[in-house]
C-alpha cells in the first residue's frame, strides 16, 4: 500500500506510444511506464499502468485520482477526468521550467508550438498544416524501410557525410521519397539524415517561436537530430524537456493531483 497522501496517475494515450506517470502529492514521479501503441488502446494502457505501478511498488487501489490525455484519451478506462494534449504538455513543461517559454510538442501526429506565460498557462497555440501531420509515424515508417529500430535511426543519421533530399511538404509524399532516394542509390545514413531535416523543416514552418524553446514528445526522446536541425534553422537554442516522451502524461498527472 502507498503511504498516507495522494497518489495520482496521468495517462497519455498517443498514436505511437502509451505513457503512464504516477505522481505523489509532493509532485514527485514515483512510477512510469512507456509502451508502443499496438492493438487495442485499452490493453496498452493496462500494460503501461502495470509497469508504472510495479516501479512505484503500489497497487492501483492506492490511486486517488487519474487523468487521461492524448489521441485515445477516451479509450482509457476508469479515469477521474480527461484533458487536452496542449494544456497537459504546457503544464508538464512548466513543472520543469517555471518561466515563460515556447514549447514544441513533437509526437506521432501533429506538432504544436505552445506559448506559455508566467502563470504556466498556454496563451497561444500554432499547429502544422494538415498535410504535414504524422511526423512520428513518418519516422517510424522511415526506420522500417531503412531496416533499423526507430531508436537507432538517430545513430544511423549520425554516420552520414551529406543528406539525401527528403521533402517536407506532405508526410505521405515524404514517405514515398524515402523509397525513391533508396532506389537512386543514396546510403541509408544519407536518407536517415534527410528524414531528420524533413521533420525539422515541417516544425520550423509553423513559426511563432519565442526564446527559450523547449521540446516535448517522443520525437525529442528518440530523434535528437531533429532538435539540432530545428536549432540550425531557427537560430534558437533548442532543448528537450527532461524525459520528453512522458511530459504529456506528467501534465495529466498534475491535473489529477488538483482533482
Amino acid at each position: 500500500m502507498a503511504e498516507d497522501g495522494k497518489l495520482v496517475a496521468g495517462i497519455d494515450a498517443g498514436t505511437e506510444c502509451v505513457k503512464a506517470i504516477l505522481l505523489s502529492d509532493e509532485k514527485v514521479v514515483v512510477g512510469r511506464g512507456v509502451v508502443p501503441t499496438r492493438g487495442h488502446f485499452e490493453e496498452r494502457v493496462r500494460e503501461a499502468m502495470d509497469i508504472a505501478l510495479d516501479e512505484a511498488k503500489v497497487a492501483e487501489s492506492d490511486l486517488t485520482a487519474s487523468c487521461a490525455t492524448g489521441f485515445a484519451a477516451k479509450c482509457v478506462p476508469g479515469t477521474t477526468r480527461t484533458a487536452g494534449e496542449t494544456t497537459c504538455h504546457a503544464e508538464g513543461a512548466f513543472h520543469h521550467y517555471p518561466h515563460p517559454m515556447s514549447v514544441v510538442d513533437i509526437g506521432g501526429r501533429d506538432p504544436k508550438v505552445i506559448h506559455i506565460g508566467s502563470d504556466g498557462r498556454a496563451s497561444d497555440i500554432h499547429t502544422v498544416r494538415k498535410c504535414a501531420v504524422g511526423i512520428g509515424t513518418f519516422l517510424m515508417f522511415a526506420s522500417r524501410h531503412l531496416d533499423v529500430h526507430p531508436t537507432q535511426l538517430q545513430e544511423l543519421a549520425a554516420g552520414a557525410e551529406r543528406r539525401a533530399q527528403v521533402g517536407s511538404y506532405c508526410s505521405v509524399f515524404a514517405g514515398s521519397e524515402v523509397l525513391e532516394r533508396l532506389r537512386e542509390g543514396h546510403s541509408r545514413e544519407e536518407v536517415a539524415l534527410g528524414c531528420m531535416h524533413s521533420v525539422a523543416e515541417r516544425v520550423a514552418e509553423i513559426g511563432g517561436f519565442v526564446d527559450p524553446l523547449r521540446v516535448t514528445g517522443g520525437v525529442a526522446e528518440y530523434f535528437p537530430g531533429v532538435l539540432q536541425a530545428l536549432g540550425d534553422m531557427t537560430g534558437l537554442k533548442v532543448e528537450a524537456v527532461p524525459e520528453p516522451i512522458t511530459v504529456g502524461a506528467l501534465g495529466a498527472a498534475l491535473k489529477a493531483l488538483r482533482a
